[in-house]
């Protein structure tokens, strides 16, 4: 892979914020408001989570944009409010709220993530889909989320074609399958790839909905799909202008390692923060430099 291919890609984890990353990425008395910060010199991109649970606050989205450098890059996944609770009906208004409030990241925005439910059916939620991608501005980039299997046809790859808009690449793979590589449906809608490795949502929570697991080192290692998604990327690299893969803790324990592992195979260099780094709060910018 050549370096102008290299550069088309971007690598970052789900949200920066966890608490089990402290003493293992971050350095233990490295305050929380500086997390993003850190996670910065390690990382050129992250998948804002707390974006679906609330529009953020304007001192929010500005202090995001004074704690990265001027090359890091955020996604942010659109209220839950618009895609689980409206399900894409009437919510204009809270569109327009999203966006005003997310327009301080300015360059800085890569794309905005429409996560749909599992229970979002093509039944209920054809023509609530159609509406909607028909309303959304053409100066942002959107990525679409589909968990339920009846999208899975020629029609609706057709729409997202015509909006121009990504069908996302999910790997939610169970665990006992985690030697396999992954078989999906993956079609390409725009001239972007979006791809989430989020492992088996079905072993994450326990039965009081807490976590089941410390996600502070590699749990499972998933070979088999590291290696199939890389091949993946790099089959469609010439084809695409960028490529943006987020990874979650859920997929092998650990998503910061996770990340340097998928990056390697695709020729990128990604340094985790050192056992002096971690204990001094000293960190150091160590990602290979993509500058888009």
């Amino acid at each position: 892979m050549n370096l102008t291919d290299q550069q088309k890609i971007r690598i970052g984890s789900c949200a920066w914020s966890f608490e089990d990353w402290r003493g293992v990425f971050y350095p233990l008395d490295l305050p929380e408001d500086h997390w993003l910060e850190f996670y910065a010199n390690y990382f050129t991109e992250v998948e804002v989570d707390s974006t679906f649970h609330a529009v953020p606050s304007e001192n929010s989205v500005w202090r995001w944009v004074q704690m990265t450098p001027s090359d890091f890059r955020f996604t942010c996944k659109l209220p839950r409010l618009i895609t689980h609770a409206s399900r894409l009906h009437d919510c204009t208004a809270e569109l327009n709220s999203f966006l005003r409030a997310i327009e301080p990241l300015g360059a800085k925005l890569d794309v905005i993530l429409i996560q749909l439910p599992p229970s979002f059916a093509p039944k209920d939620g054809k023509l609530a889909l159609r509406n909607f991608l028909g309303q959304l501005p053409g100066d942002f980039r959107f990525a679409v989320e589909f968990r339920h299997a009846g999208w899975h046809r020629p029609q609706f790859i057709r729409l997202l074609e015509k909006h121009r808009i990504c069908w996302v690449w999910a790997d939610t793979t169970p665990l006992n399958e985690r030697n396999l590589a992954p078989f999906e449906f993956l079609p390409r809608t725009s001239d972007f790839l979006y791809l989430r490795l989020l492992g088996d949502y079905a072993t994450k929570y326990g039965v009081d909905g807490g976590h089941v697991h410390r996600y502070k080192k590699l749990l499972w290692k998933r070979e088999a799909a590291l290696e199939s998604w890389s091949l993946k990327i790099e089959r469609h690299l010439s084809e695409v202008r960028n490529v943006w893969a987020f990874v979650g803790n859920h997929f092998e324990g650990f998503a910061p390692e996770t990340c340097q592992r998928l990056a390697q195979r695709l020729g990128l260099q990604v340094s985790l923060p050192s056992e002096t780094e971690q204990a001094t709060s000293t960190p150091k910018r160590s990602q290979l430099d993509l500058q888009l």
